[in-house]
């Protein structure tokens, strides 16, 4: 007589799911974060404890019978200044951040272009490539002016990526 056994064996583990299931969470979390509303929070504390400190020497100058509403007046201060300066505070913080990120991309390339030309300057066939580069935009400078302005409105490229030109122009 013969018996078939089914061993039905799960593709993946489940601690091996577990574990991918949180990796994608934190990179979702991760790309979702944005440094922009931290500080959007931190400006506004600060306008506002700005306000609340003026308002707090307005109140002190005001006798005992007051102090109820020199309270609530305080309170009112609070929670206007938060509903007035809540859109600025964040779009100041978006743009102090997008100009630390725009200036951190700019020294990492001037980073990187220095650490070619360090290399550059000890391979002498990096440096012929360089001045290939260097002529052929002097003479397209000169035969086409149209082109300079054009070009010159774009953004110049990197060493990184003129060398890369080069080369996948000489290998395809």
């Amino acid at each position: 007589m013969t018996s078939f056994v089914h061993v039905d064996q799960p593709a993946t583990h489940p601690g091996v799911a577990r574990a991918e299931a949180v990796i994608d969470h934190i990179r979702v979390a991760r790309r979702s974060f944005d440094g922009a509303r931290g500080l959007a929070a931190l400006l506004l504390a600060a306008i506002v404890a700005s306000l609340l400190v003026v308002a707090d020497k307005l109140m002190s100058t005001w006798n005992d019978g007051g102090l109820l509403v020199a309270w609530l007046v305080l309170w009112g201060v609070a929670f206007a200044a938060i509903a007035f300066f809540a859109g600025t505070a964040r779009s100041l913080a978006v743009r102090a951040l997008s100009a630390m990120r725009a200036a951190a991309r700019r020294r990492a390339a001037a980073r990187a272009d220095e650490q070619f030309m360090a290399y550059a300057k000890l391979d002498p066939r990096i440096l012929r490539d360089l001045q290939a580069i260097a002529s052929r935009q002097e003479a397209d400078t000169v035969e086409e002016p149209v082109l300079a302005k054009r070009s010159a409105d774009a953004a110049t490229p990197t060493l990184y990526q003129a060398m890369r030109r080069v080369n996948l122009g000489q290998h395809y």
